[in-house]
């Protein structure tokens, strides 16, 4: 009888590795080798999983996308109130310091989205989720009557997707200019501003 092939589960290894790779050395300092140390394998081995280490850092990405986005989506369907929602997602949105590990991966391998169209795909996927996010809760107070939004849902969403980002890297720097709680707190004022509705406190 054959046995059961492996590959699931060795892939499965590899990006674990690879993800405990990029948060240790960074993805510009990366190599194939450190990736095949910390999964106990060759660099051979490596490559019969994945053809290219693109590859494989592709599936790190998708993965760590899915999880983030997957996290917050799941926290703001957990608050029926649209009020409360909406604090809980921008609270979801920002890293909670430079050792927030998920937040470093995603910025990590953000920034080859300059340079390969298959980084920037994964890199739209999770504006786009984030974007989306956001406007079925704006929409959803409107609707209600709970937000009496200053621009359409798409527009304010899109732009509290962008303030996240570029707040969330100045909390990953080695030197930050603010902690997470003003972060916060700058997100929530535009908040209330482009919805003209009073947030609770988190």
């Amino acid at each position: 009888m054959a046995r059961p092939s492996r590959a699931r589960e060795k892939r499965a290894e590899l990006v674990t590795a690879a993800r405990r790779a990029v948060l240790e050395r960074g993805i510009l300092d990366l190599r194939l080798r450190d990736v095949a140390e910390l999964a106990s394998m060759s660099a051979g081995s490596v490559l019969y999983y994945f053809p290219s280490m693109a590859d494989l850092l592709q599936e790190v990405q998708r993965e760590a996308v899915d999880r983030f986005c997957a996290a917050r989506e799941a926290a703001a369907a957990r608050e029926p109130d649209l009020r409360r929602r909406l604090v809980t997602t921008i609270g979801s949105g920002l890293p909670a310091g430079p050792g927030d590990e998920l937040c470093v991966l995603l910025y990590e391998l953000g920034a080859h989205a300059r340079r390969d169209p298959a980084y920037a795909a994964q890199h739209i996927r999770l504006y786009e989720r984030q974007v989306a996010l956001y406007a079925a809760i704006l929409e959803a107070g409107s609707a209600t009557g709970v937000f009496a939004l200053t621009r359409d849902a798409m527009t304010i969403a899109r732009n509290l997707v962008a303030l996240e980002d570029g707040l969330g890297l100045h909390l990953l720097d080695a030197v930050q200019p603010f902690d997470p709680g003003t972060a916060r707190d700058l997100l929530l004022s535009y908040a209330e501003d482009t919805t003209r509705c009073p947030l609770p406190p988190p």
